[in-house]
């Protein structure tokens, strides 16, 4: 219930910017043509921004004839789980990474990189689909995947203002249109900030190793996962940097506007934290 009120206050939040927007670039006339856009971005974002999102990635979905392991490894935790099947899907990409989507566990999907079943064991593979499923079962995939959508409309919208009002009379840059189109990713970062809280992450990692039963097996997933994502770039990620924060680690490898999308706590920390919980249940 919680993330649902997130993710009407986000709604909310991105049509009274699109109307401000829409008010300064074409006055009343503008303000009601974005305020019919961003009604009908909301309606897409909550019904198919999974679809989107999952596009972006060229992700293609499997099932146990095509990727036999893999696909059970799911359903079975998605039985530990008590959760309903998800779709499945695999992105060719060499960069180990996962995420999960959908709005809600009836309509929900898991999608893992081909670089990640090559490059983690059964175990660590399995304690990272726990932690996407865990995602799943908080509820948390939501607002992730809507507030990934909005920050991609937000940059859209940077892009729209450049073209059609950038320039003034003798082709001079229009200086209102840049100072927005400056602020605009900023802004979309600092929604995205305000919409998903990075502890969303340590209570994923603690509900993933209590599904697969292995807190040491995850924390050995995310520390190579970790080696990989700062010398293998997730080339659909760079494109859409506002998709970052679905992932089960920062998949961004540049600095300067793409760091603002980072909402992942330290991986030192939540390492630590499930190496004490594989201790705890030592004992």
């Amino acid at each position: 219930m919680f993330n649902l009120l997130k993710t009407a206050v986000l709604m909310a939040a991105v049509t009274a910017l699109f109307m401000a927007l829409g008010s300064v670039l074409g006055g009343r006339d503008g303000m009601l043509i974005a305020l019919l856009v961003a009604v009908g971005m909301n309606f897409v974002s909550y019904w198919y921004s999974d679809k989107l999102v999952l596009k972006m990635y060229n992700a293609r979905e499997v099932d146990e004839a095509s990727a036999p392991q893999f696909y059970r490894m799911v359903r079975e935790l998605a039985q530990r789980a008590e959760l309903p099947m998800p779709r499945v899907y695999l992105i060719d990409e060499n960069a180990p990474n996962a995420f999960a989507t959908g709005r809600n566990p009836e309509h929900a999907a898991v999608a893992a990189t081909t670089g990640i079943l090559r490059v983690l064991s059964e175990p660590e593979l399995r304690g990272v689909m726990a932690h996407e499923l865990a995602h799943v079962k908080h509820r948390d995939i939501l607002i992730s995947t809507v507030s990934a959508t909005m920050a991609g409309a937000i940059s859209m919208l940077a892009y729209f203002a450049m073209f059609f009002g950038g320039r003034g009379s003798g082709g001079r840059s229009n200086p209102i249109v840049s100072l927005l189109v400056m602020l605009l990713a900023p802004l979309a970062a600092s929604l995205i900030q305000m919409a998903i809280s990075r502890t969303r992450e340590f209570e994923a990692d603690r509900g993933g190793a209590e599904i697969c039963g292995d807190p040491q097996a995850l924390a050995s997933a995310l520390e190579k996962i970790h080696r990989y994502a700062s010398a293998t770039p997730l080339v659909a990620a760079e494109r859409h940097p506002e998709t970052a924060q679905m992932m089960i680690m920062n998949p961004l490898t540049a600095g300067g506007l793409r760091s603002l999308f980072s909402t992942h706590p330290s991986t030192q920390e939540r390492v630590a934290r499930l190496l004490a919980m594989a201790s705890d249940h030592a004992r």
